[in-house]
């Protein structure tokens, strides 16, 4: 899906930001540099915080993992020139393990690197009160509770590639140091019970990896941890990508579908 805005990217760069309202919700376009904007400033956290490299690209930036993590792309700008194409090909041909892509322009063909894809909808909350979640939710600040959160989210999204579980492989202790980097986790009767990472950028926010295990769900931990980590974020406007089973509760929470990010993957 292409940017169905009327400006380019370097003309809309140039226009001051409005915050969105419910009387003016953001534009395909909008949503669509907002999420990948964000996402970028994450990914860069997360491969620092991880000690891989990171490229930065006017139209992608690539973070070169190991055989585990392996190499992420996040497209940058809807026309990708042939250089950067070439380059990004180049990246994903010599990855030590699977590689992944976020397009959330939908317009950057990858077919010929073999991967298979997907859509997902880029969702946009405009700013506005959030009400308190039902369970205690706490912003990591401790080794154990990072732990916590990294064993939630890979078991919530079936990362196979992390397992058997190494400490501080998904979420080093210095992701949280990482500027505008936040983790939280949903506490009941004592046991973690639902994680989920806040990125603040640029004067907008997003959430990644908002997960409860499969043994843990219908409990009410994904709400209470979205609600505990917008709460900071309540004056922003929010993005984020959203699964087929996550779309009811992130509506349910101020968020609309706005436009589509195509996600790739080798594995």
């Amino acid at each position: 899906m292409a940017d169905t805005s009327q400006t380019t990217p370097d003309a809309r760069a140039e226009q001051p930001v409005v915050p969105d309202r419910p009387d003016h919700p953001a534009t395909p376009g909008d949503a669509a540099i907002r999420q990948a904007r964000n996402s970028a400033a994450f990914w860069a956290a997360t491969g620092k915080s991880r000690g891989h490299e990171v490229i930065e690209r006017r139209g992608f930036l690539a973070v070169l993992g190991d055989k585990r993590a392996g190499t992420r792309f996040l497209v940058q700008e809807p026309d990708l020139d042939v250089h950067e194409l070439a380059e990004l090909t180049e990246l994903a041909g010599r990855s030590a393990g699977p590689v992944d892509a976020e397009d959330p322009f939908s317009s950057t063909d990858l077919g010929h690197l073999g991967m298979r894809n997907w859509q997902m909808p880029i969702m946009v909350r405009p700013p506005g009160p959030v009400p308190g979640p039902a369970m205690e939710v706490v912003r990591v600040q401790r080794a154990r509770e990072l732990e916590a959160a990294e064993q939630i989210v890979i078991a919530g999204f079936e990362l196979d590639r992390f397992t058997p579980y190494r400490p501080g492989e998904l979420f080093p202790m210095t992701l949280t140091e990482q500027p505008g980097v936040d983790v939280f986790v949903a506490v009941l009767d004592g046991d973690v019970v639902g994680a989920g990472v806040t990125v603040v950028h640029d004067g907008f926010g997003s959430h990644y990896w908002v997960g409860t295990p499969p043994t843990l769900r219908s409990r009410g931990a994904g709400r209470a941890v979205m609600l505990g980590s917008l709460a900071p974020m309540a004056n922003l406007p929010v993005t984020l990508t959203s699964s087929r089973l996550g779309r009811p509760l992130y509506e349910s929470l101020g968020f609309t579908a706005v436009t589509a990010s195509t996600w790739w993957s080798s594995h």
